[in-house]
């Protein structure tokens, strides 16, 4: 019995090492030849929101056809995560692209258990709002798009949620406010058109070309109650520009509109805030039926392992009929990007960000650790 424990601890010692051994060439590399690669990776990540995230990722990137220099990079992901504010996250996401670029769909699957802040309803809740609740959140969601003109799709897909939340201190505005729709959390399914153009050179980090997608999605009044029955629709148009080598420039605008004949269930608003638009902001901490975003940033690659970016940019949330040109928000900061796949652009992001400074609040600021670019 001893002998066999000892070879598979020995087993077992050869494993790991052979993978670190894999992971550090794979990580220093300047290797950019077009190849599938499957990247297990320690999960370190952070946000205001779910505090500092340990865990496992494993990324598997790949082409449908390696012979085709215009076919755009594959990805699939899985993450299990657990956080210091005790937030535990179990997800699987695949963003696949077929031979020629023919056909584009994404499968997604992702479980989430998270406390958060809760601070009420539109563009000007105060942080002494501040209302502890915790979420229980499942999510299933396909989309399928063909492509029906050169780099122009059209298609469609489903998204079911089913959300679960309860006020961990009760006596708070969660429980007070009588426009807050939807406390016990609920249940959706979304019916989804969606169409989108495409020209960059490269999705996860491009350098130039022009990406817009249109969504629109319908909930059918399927569960009753209180459950949301109405439509969402949303809007994303980005931007790149190469300025040289080293240097590009990517702008990105968003817009999300939700609106129903019955009240809308508080977690179907629209939020301001998280790690790739208005960064710096909690995200919920402002929500309305409306969100409108825009964003800058410049991103210059020092060597090809590393870059560094500034950004900044506005938005605010408002009720539907109620847009005005003031009350934008700011948003501003500081970044930097270490790439462990060159050949697609794949790196680990880490951003500062600084907003509005609120009366008799502290500016409101935040710092992220992730991975990926913010659009």
């Amino acid at each position: 019995m001893k002998k066999i424990l000892y070879c598979i601890l020995l087993l077992t010692i050869h494993f790991q090492v052979f993978a670190q051994k894999k992971l550090i060439k794979k990580l220093f590399s300047n290797d950019t030849t077009r190849h599938n690669s499957f990247l297990p990776v320690p999960l370190i990540g952070y946000s205001q929101e779910a505090g500092l995230t340990l865990g496992a990722v494993g990324i598997y990137s790949f082409y449908t056809d390696k012979e085709d220099p215009n076919i755009k990079a594959s990805q699939a992901y899985g993450v299990l995560g657990f956080s210091t504010k005790k937030q535990i996250q179990i997800s699987f996401k695949a963003d696949v692209w077929t031979k020629g670029n023919k056909y584009h769909y994404i499968t997604e699957a992702k479980y989430i258990n998270q406390p958060f802040n809760f601070y009420g309803i539109g563009n000007t809740s105060p942080l002494a709002n501040e209302d502890r609740l915790n979420l229980k959140r499942f999510r299933l969601n396909g989309e399928l798009e063909r492509e029906v003109a050169k780099r122009l799709y059209l298609g469609g897909g489903l998204e079911y949620e089913h959300l679960t939340y309860s006020d961990k201190e009760i006596g708070g505005i969660y429980t007070t406010d009588p426009t807050i729709i939807g406390r016990n959390g609920g249940q959706f399914l979304f019916l989804k058109a969606t169409s989108f153009f495409d020209s960059r050179d490269n999705i996860p980090y491009p350098s130039k070309g022009f990406y817009l997608k249109g969504q629109f999605s319908y909930a059918p009044n399927f569960f009753g109650a209180t459950n949301f029955n109405g439509s969402l629709f949303t809007l994303d148009a980005r931007n790149f520009y190469k300025l040289s080598n080293k240097l590009n420039l990517a702008l990105n605008a968003t817009y999300e509109g939700v609106s129903s004949k019955n009240p809308i269930p508080f977690y179907n608003l629209p939020q301001l805030g998280n790690d790739q638009f208005m960064r710096g902001y909690y995200a919920g901490r402002f929500r309305d039926e409306n969100l409108l975003t825009s964003q800058a940033e410049l991103r210059y690659r020092i060597i090809p392992r590393f870059g560094l970016v500034a950004f900044g940019g506005t938005g605010k949330v408002y009720k539907n009929g109620g847009f005005s040109k003031s009350d934008f928000k700011p948003t501003y900061g500081v970044g930097a990007r270490i790439f462990f796949d060159l050949e697609k652009g794949l790196a680990v992001r880490l951003d500062y960000a600084m907003g509005e400074k609120p009366v008799g609040e502290k500016r409101i600021s935040g710092f992220y650790v992730s991975l990926g670019e913010a659009f």
